[in-house]
């Protein structure tokens, strides 16, 4: 198993979404820990070959988890629609 670290981004952001949502996006945090390869979670690295780790899972069809991983550590960044891509996907690699 593996630990997860809760970033204020994410806590800010899963406010926005109804209580049957968040109890959704909880459930695939609860997934993530217990798997981070599980294939239900149809998890992405956001830059490919490369070594960062963040990476995107999917929480439903319009909902995306960012994440990642260093160690046995698991960061939650932040949630939010397809829209949340941008906000991480070209940022600078090192972030």
């Amino acid at each position: 198993m593996y630990k997860i670290i809760l970033d204020e981004e994410f806590k800010k952001n899963i406010k926005r979404f109804d209580a049957m949502r968040q109890k959704l996006i909880l459930k695939k945090v609860y997934l993530l820990k217990d798997n981070p390869d599980r294939p239900s979670l149809r998890t992405e690295k956001l830059f490919k070959g490369t070594k960062n780790e963040v990476r995107s899972s999917s929480v439903s069809m319009g909902v995306r988890l960012i994440w990642k991983l260093e160690g046995n550590i698991i960061y939650i960044k932040d949630v939010g629609g397809h829209d949340i891509y941008r906000k991480y996907k070209f940022k600078k690699k090192n972030q």
